[in-house]
């Protein structure tokens, strides 16, 4: 048995709903740590820089997962639905911490979005995420029909550079969300189907 096979058959014995579970220990011990001072002298930049930095890798998990079933055969397919609402759950969070701990006022939450592109481009991805986080449940699938569902998750495409961009512009030194910006570019190639672009074109009569 390979690699992947015993890993593909450790994971069918894991309920995906485990992810959950999970997902709420990072953000957990992230504000414990803050409310006990264990997070520098701004524990809310911190805490907002963190909590969106995991929003953005469990989201690149998300798209890694048909490439690594693809080129590595190992299956994760069954924990992209719950990695997805995962996601959503911290980037929500990053935005919630943004508003209520740094912004505290709405005027000047809107003014910020106005002045500073990056959060625009943040706040644009968040929008993006809020159909595909209400429609990640069977009811939604069945309502929609699978292909009009999957269409709509596609959205994930164009999320995730906008939220590669974010964390690029927020940053003073380039060098770590370089790293983060070309892993979601290769991800992001490794999804285009070569094959179709570059088949030869049957000739008209």
């Amino acid at each position: 048995m390979t690699l992947a096979q015993r890993i593909n058959s450790w994971t069918r014995k894991v309920p995906a709903w485990l992810i959950y579970v999970i997902a709420v220990l990072p953000p957990a011990w992230y504000f414990y740590a803050g409310f006990t001072g264990n997070l520098g002298p701004d524990p809310a930049k911190t805490l907002e820089r963190d909590i969106g930095k995991l929003g953005l890798q469990v989201l690149i998990g998300v798209i890694a997962i048909t490439p690594v079933r693809d080129y590595l055969g190992v299956n994760l397919v069954k924990f992209r639905r719950a990695l997805g609402v995962t996601a959503f759950f911290y980037i929500l969070l990053h935005f919630l911490v943004w508003f209520i701990l740094d912004m505290q006022d709405i005027g000047r939450a809107l003014s910020d979005i106005v002045k500073r592109p990056y959060i625009l481009i943040g706040m644009s991805a968040l929008v993006l995420m809020l159909p595909l986080a209400l429609t990640s449940n069977n009811w939604s699938i069945r309502r929609l029909n699978p292909k009009r569902w999957k269409n709509l998750h596609k959205l994930t495409y164009l999320i995730l550079p906008l939220g590669g961009l974010h964390y690029y512009m927020l940053q003073k030194l380039p060098g770590e969300p370089l790293i983060y910006l070309s892993v979601i570019v290769v991800l992001l190639l490794m999804r285009v189907k070569w094959k179709h672009w570059f088949a030869p074109r049957p000739q008209k009569a």
